[in-house]
C-alpha cells in the first residue's frame, strides 16, 4: 500500500484552534474524496502546544501511479493536480497552510504487527520521521533498521501495531523512512516512549530501553522529527488483509 503522509504547519497567525475547525471540518471531508484515495486518516496532537507540526494527514492509494496523478511527485512539497475533488482539495490548502513549512513523505508500508485487526480509530500514536547518521548511505541505513531494530521495536512494551513506511525515491524523500507505534492509551505510550515535548526519551521497561539503545546505532535524534496524536480514520476501502 501506498501512502502520503503530510506534516501539517498552519499559516503564520492562524491559531490551533481555528485551523483544527478547517481541517475538520473543510478540508477531511475534500481530502478523503480525493481521486484514488482507498484510505484517509488524521493525526491530532495530544498536546499542541509542544508538538512540532500541527497534524499528520495520511492519505492511501492502491498504486503509486494513482498516487502521483493526485498529489504529484515525491520531490516537490507543491503539486498542481489536474482531476476534480484533488484540485478543489489543493486550493483549500492555501486557506490553512504553510506549504512552504510543510515536510511531506511518499512511501511504501509494511505492517510489521498488528493486535488491532487494522482499526486504529482513536489509537494513539508515535510518528518517528527517521534521519540517518551522518557517513552511512540509505541501503545501510535500511539493512539495520529492517533486521535489527523493527524486530525489536515491534516488541515494545504496550505497542498494538507497529508498521514502517519506505521512501519510494529515497534520493528525493524529506527523510530516510518513518516509523509508526500504535497504543491503546496514553499512559502505555509515554511510560514506552516518553512525553509529547521531546525527541528524546529514556524509558525504563526491557524492550523499549533495548531499542532506545540501538537508536543510536543508525539515526540522528537530532534531525529526527517525531509527533504524537490521536488518529482519527475518515474513510477506509481497505480489508483487513490489505491493512
Amino acid at each position: 500500500m501506498y501512502k502520503h503522509v503530510a506534516l501539517l504547519v498552519r499559516k503564520d497567525g492562524m491559531e490551533y484552534d481555528a485551523f483544527r475547525e478547517h481541517w475538520e471540518e473543510t478540508h477531511s471531508p475534500l481530502a478523503k474524496d480525493i481521486e484514488g484515495v482507498v484510505r484517509y486518516q488524521t493525526v491530532y496532537p495530544t498536546d499542541p502546544d509542544t508538538a512540532e507540526f500541527d497534524g499528520i494527514a495520511e492519505l492511501y492509494f492502491q498504486s503509486l501511479d494513482d498516487l502521483h496523478e493526485a498529489l504529484g511527485s515525491e520531490g516537490s512539497r507543491d503539486y498542481d493536480p489536474s482531476r476534480e475533488v484533488a484540485a478543489e482539495a489543493r486550493k483549500d490548502v492555501n486557506e490553512f497552510l504553510d506549504v512552504e513549512r510543510r515536510p511531506r513523505f511518499i512511501g511504501e508500508e509494511r505492517v510489521w504487527k498488528d493486535e488491532v485487526d487494522g482499526k486504529t480509530d482513536g489509537l494513539y500514536k508515535h510518528s518517528a520521521f527517521l534521519v540517518r547518521k551522518d557517513g552511512m548511505n540509505h541501503d545501510e541505513f535500511r539493512g539495520h533498521w529492517e533486521e535489527t531494530h523493527s524486530p525489536l521495536a515491534k516488541n515494545i512494551e504496550g505497542v498494538v501495531r507497529y508498521q514502517t513506511v519506505y521512501p519510494t525515491d529515497p534520493d528525493n524523500a524529506e527523510f530516510d523512512g518513518v516509523a509508526e507505534l500504535y497504543f491503546e492509551s496514553l499512559n502505555d505510550l509515554h511510560e514506552a516512549l516518553g512525553s509529547g515535548g521531546s525527541r528524546d526519551y529514556d524509558p525504563t521497561q526491557d524492550v523499549a530501553a533495548k531499542a532506545r539503545k540501538d537508536v543510536d546505532s543508525f539515526l540522528d535524534i537530532d534531525r529526527r522529527p517525531r509527533f504524537i496524536g490521536e488518529e482519527k480514520v475518515w474513510k477506509n476501502e481497505i480489508d483487513v488483509e490489505g491493512y
